[in-house]
């Protein structure tokens, strides 16, 4: 029987680890840092944080752990990939050289207009004039993205010159040599293609979307995901090929440029009247778009990670049903600093339907220690179906959480 460490924390590691430990080749699945709410799930929380690498490989090797699945960027960017691999320690994840198709907004712009991949126009800047100035030529509204990571927070739409002038003083303020992109603002709705991959060998998993922005109606400001669906029944199957062969072609692109390596590929993208146009890469599973790809597979997940990993093509077997998750987080996310909150956890929930993200055990229960909570999931044969589901055991929680309620509304009103 096999053993895996999932690398993470959140709700969308929960997940994963769920997910591995679904597989009956696997009797044992570690999280690290993992959360102590993980044990509702089966699997154990080690406590070992994602930035201690080399006490991570000797857990990896003392433990004799058969595959090291990465969720967070932070680590991939960081190089753990590649010291596991110095270490002859397996793992699933991109090499910090791929990653920085995530870490740098530059680079991987750069990388986009290389392989003629369908993008929005774009100037890079080093300082607060400069952005004046070459924002004043690209006109309104427009997009304004400081390169590294961001955590799904680091992009500001301009749509007046108040708003512009504003975001570019702020951002030098606080970032003084900051390089920062400045893009050309496209309008369409944005959806998310995942795929798993090794080389040219890969999986691609149905579209997704996620909910950014913190309030109802998109209103508010960019949060890690209040929610999401999938698959997203509002675009038709030309859509959704042409949104999924951005996968092959990126991967041909990486090839070209000596960037092949396995882990995960995420495009974030946006429907526009003139097709799918790419807005940002991720190198590693979204949260919480993870939350409703994973139940969708039906095949060995494990025996799935292994094959590409030993450079094989496996097959992909979908259930054809829909996936709605809703995130509970406290009052006050995404501001910082936020009390700690109660977290009730109703005993009749299943397994699967109840995600811990931030929770903390305490004497007499659980209490909240970051800003997203937990993640309710719910499948059912309808998107309204698993709306109406997940929205509907939140509602059964008495408490201070908070969550969007319309979480599905673009799929909905199609």
């Amino acid at each position: 029987m096999k053993k895996v460490l999932v690398i993470g924390g959140g709700a969308r590691e929960s997940a994963l680890a769920l997910k591995f430990n679904q597989s009956p080749q696997v009797d044992h699945v570690y999280v690290a840092p993992g959360n102590p709410a993980m044990t509702l799930l089966g699997v154990e929380p080690i406590g070992i944080s994602e930035a201690e690498v080399p006490a991570l490989i000797l857990f990896a090797r003392d433990h004799q752990i058969d595959l090291t699945f990465v969720g967070p960027e932070v680590p991939l960017a960081e190089g753990i990939v590649d010291a596991f691999q110095e270490a002859n320690q397996p793992i699933f994840g991109v090499t910090k050289k791929l990653a920085q198709l995530e870490s740098s907004k530059t680079f991987a712009k750069d990388f986009m207009h290389r392989h003629h991949l369908p993008t929005a126009a774009s100037k890079t800047v080093h300082s607060a004039l400069e952005a004046h100035a070459e924002a004043t030529l690209m006109g309104l509204p427009i997009v304004l993205k400081k390169d590294g990571l961001a955590g799904g927070k680091g992009v500001i739409i301009a749509q007046d010159a108040t708003a512009l002038d504003d975001a570019i003083d702020q951002l030098y303020e606080r970032h003084p040599s900051a390089t920062v992109l400045l893009e050309q603002y496209l309008d369409g709705e944005e959806a998310s293609v995942m795929a798993l991959f090794n080389g040219q060998n890969r999986v691609i998993l149905p579209l997704s979307q996620d909910h950014k922005r913190r309030f109802a109606a998109d209103r508010g400001p960019n949060t890690g995901g209040m929610g999401a669906i999938s698959p997203l029944p509002q675009f038709t199957a030309n859509q959704v090929q042409s949104a999924q062969s951005l996968v092959d072609k990126t991967l041909a692109g990486m090839q070209e440029d000596g960037l092949s390596g396995q882990g995960v590929m995420y495009i974030g993208l946006i429907f526009t009247s003139d097709g799918p146009k790419i807005l940002e890469y991720n190198m590693r599973f979204g949260d919480p778009e993870t939350q409703v790809l994973l139940p969708q597979i039906e095949n060995d997940f494990y025996q799935m990670v292994t094959d590409l990993s030993n450079g094989q093509q496996p097959d992909l077997t979908v259930n054809g049903r829909a996936y709605a998750c809703f995130v509970a987080v406290n009052p006050d996310y995404p501001e910082s600093g936020h009390k700690s909150v109660p977290v009730i956890v109703p005993n009749d929930w299943s397994i699967g339907t109840w995600l811990p993200a931030g929770v903390n055990q305490i004497e007499n229960g659980w209490i909240s220690n970051s800003g997203r909570i937990f993640s309710v999931v719910s499948g059912a044969p309808t998107l309204s179906e698993a709306v109406s589901k997940a929205k509907a055991a939140l509602e059964s929680i008495q408490g201070v959480l908070d969550y969007r309620t319309d979480i599905g509304f673009h799929a909905l009103k199609a």
